[in-house]
């Protein structure tokens, strides 16, 4: 089998944990951040999981992460 090659923009957006789990950003932190409270841009900071329908083709996008 031949090395496949990895997604460039997933291998930027995606991590994987030490236990498998894929990890990401939250959107909707670049602009327009006027209106947003501080309490929400705080938590658009921190990253969190993504959602399991999506596990599978991400890990196909990253096969070597």
């Amino acid at each position: 089998m031949p090395k496949l090659k990895t997604h460039s923009g997933a291998k930027k957006r995606f991590k994987l944990s030490k236990t498998g789990k894929v990890i990401r950003a939250h959107a909707n932190k670049s602009h327009i951040l006027n209106k947003k409270s501080t309490k929400r841009k705080r938590g658009l900071r921190k990253t969190t999981v993504a959602d399991k329908t999506n596990v599978v083709a991400i890990k196909k996008l990253i096969p070597y992460k």
